[in-house]
């Protein structure tokens, strides 16, 4: 008896994690995020790029985080009571990310994504992996490890080096 190949389409699901930014929505592969935190107070690091908020004390170690709204050259925003640290762990360093809010945990089916179109929004396509189509909503999907460039990588390196001399 010939076994014939399955003709089915096995949909993958992925977990998102979604959150705010200059009233965009985007999402994050939910594997890379190790937790999510409420704003703390962010120790500013001199000389530290202008992207890079300060380091925070996390359960005693020291956490660069990055302030996406920077990176993505929109304007300033204070903190509030939404404000919300996304922290991950990028090339094995544990690194935040300063959003406006976020939002939720969501599922969604792999064919409902598309790749990203040339003008989705201000912030430049190299991070982004591509676009999801939700019933109410379109969700723009990040890559966290192209929000910061090899060289980028390493300057957060160095305010990490010098934040942790100093304590």
């Amino acid at each position: 008896m010939r076994m014939e190949t399955s003709t089915l389409i096995s949909s993958s699901i992925l977990q998102l994690v979604s959150f705010v930014i200059e009233n965009e929505e985007f999402g994050v592969n939910i594997l890379k995020v190790q937790e999510i935190i409420r704003s703390v107070s962010i120790t500013r690091v001199p000389k530290s790029p202008d992207y890079v908020a300060g380091v925070i004390n996390l359960r005693g170690k020291i956490v660069p985080v990055i302030d996406l709204r920077k990176r993505f050259s929109l304007k300033p925003k204070e903190a509030d009571k939404d404000t919300r640290i996304i922290v991950v762990e990028l090339d094995d360093k544990v690194v935040g990310f300063l959003v406006d809010k976020v939002k939720e945990v969501i599922r969604v089916e792999s064919e409902i994504i598309e790749p990203p179109p040339d003008l989705t929004t201000d912030i430049s396509t190299h991070y982004i992996t591509g676009v999801a189509k939700l019933p109410d909503r379109l969700l723009i999907l990040l890559d966290l490890d192209r929000v910061l460039t090899p060289v980028e990588k390493e300057q957060v390196s160095e305010v990490y080096a010098e934040a942790s001399s100093n304590h």
